[in-house]
């Protein structure tokens, strides 16, 4: 059985592997455009100049000691407010259910920090983040269309409230 591990954000070419992950994958799996890998670019940009690590904090997924997955919990714009940010997890890796943990921890995280609820944005097509996020409590709360990324989506929002 292959050894799985959820880790702290912060080992020499994890910010990177982030950035470059999410690019290819949702490029292979979405047909999304550049813009998305620089949207993913300026979050991470953001997360490593002026993170908060008493609030904010990044995980990486491994599997056999290899970069499967990420998500990263960061202040959001209302007070009380975590959002969730960024989560990945390779193809390669699907089944180890490394994607639950990854949420799972970034929600224990923002509880331990204090918020009293974590938000996010995704979109409708990740029909398997979106299922690990109402396996985690989270509900809709709006959605609404939009075209971004090359492609014509429905923005979605969720909350989890602790």
């Amino acid at each position: 059985m292959a050894a799985a591990r959820i880790r702290a954000l912060g080992e020499p070419g994890d910010l990177g592997w982030v950035v470059m992950a999410h690019g290819e994958q949702y490029t292979r799996e979405f047909g999304w455009d550049a813009s998305f890998e620089a949207l993913v670019a300026r979050i991470v940009a953001d997360f490593a100049a002026k993170h908060d690590p008493a609030r904010e904090r990044g995980w990486i997924a491994e599997l056999d000691g290899r970069r499967v997955g990420c998500v990263f919990c960061v202040q959001g714009d209302q007070p009380g407010t975590a959002q969730l940010r960024i989560l990945l997890v390779h193809p390669d890796a699907r089944g180890h259910r490394l994607g639950r943990r990854l949420v799972d921890t970034c929600v224990a995280f923002a509880r331990d920090a204090g918020y009293e609820r974590v938000a996010l944005w995704t979109n409708d097509v990740l029909v398997a983040a979106r299922g690990i996020y109402r396996a985690a409590g989270f509900r809709l709360v709006a959605q609404a269309p939009h075209h971004s990324f090359g492609a014509d989506l429905v923005g979605q929002d969720y909350e989890l409230v602790l």
